[in-house]
């Protein structure tokens, strides 16, 4: 499938089988986000794969929203290893993690997974259950598996804007 195929068939699934990932997979995922581009290539970034019992019992600790995966990644980067813009209001580490989890997503969907971006938590509660460096800050978490059957996006999810009504051209 081409990039525009793979970006209009992907969703942010809310309800899970009980499939888990194959190793392949994930480690796919998890490759596509260690070759996300980052500024100056600081690779300041860290993913956290949470697949035991203990762990995904403090996902659930953290957010109403694992909709019944075996598998969350948390995406974290690591605060004093960031580049600063100018204008020092901006540094790159948000931009790098979102980047980093963005490719992990459209790799999920490459492999036939599915996934959600979970910003619904605190992430400095999660940085205190899974005991973080003090560096580290949690961007985001993703629910990763197989959906339900009968799961699928929601209703509006084709719903979009003309291009005109969101790109100017000066």
């Amino acid at each position: 499938m081409n990039f525009l195929e793979l970006a209009e068939k992907r969703y942010s699934c809310k309800q899970y089988s009980d499939r888990p990932v194959e190793a392949d997979k994930l480690q796919a995922v998890l490759e596509a986000g260690r070759l996300a581009p980052t500024a100056k290539n600081l690779q300041e970034q860290h993913v956290y794969v949470l697949q035991s019992d203990e762990a995904l019992d403090k996902f659930d600790q953290l957010t109403p929203c694992r909709y019944g995966a075996k598998t969350a990644l948390m995406v974290t980067y690591d605060k004093k290893n960031v580049f600063t813009y100018p204008g020092e209001k901006r540094d790159s580490g948000v931009e790098d993690a979102s980047i980093i989890a963005t490719h992990m997503i459209l790799e999920a969907t490459e492999q036939g997974l599915d996934s959600c971006w979970i910003n619904f938590f605190d992430p400095d509660r999660a940085k205190e259950l899974y005991d973080l460096p003090e560096e580290e800050e949690v961007l985001m978490l993703m629910d990763l598996g197989y959906a339900a059957d009968g799961a699928g996006p929601l209703p509006n999810h084709s719903s979009r804007k003309d291009l005109s009504e969101t790109v100017s051209y000066l």
